[in-house]
């Protein structure tokens, strides 16, 4: 397996595409940290309840 560089330190990360790793960690392009709350609801996901008159 290959170490990846993002990595915490703890030898376990296993992070996807998008920087996330399985403990909620996110790459903030320096380190892993814990995302802020407001960065843990996605923005499809506030968009959606924008829908216009219908």
């Amino acid at each position: 397996m290959t170490e990846d560089p993002r990595c915490c330190g703890t030898g376990t990360c296993i992070i996807n595409e998008d920087g996330l790793c399985w403990c909620g960690q996110k790459w903030d392009g320096e380190k892993m940290c814990f995302p802020k709350p407001d960065d843990a609801i996605r923005p499809e996901v506030k968009a959606s309840g924008d829908s216009g008159d219908s």
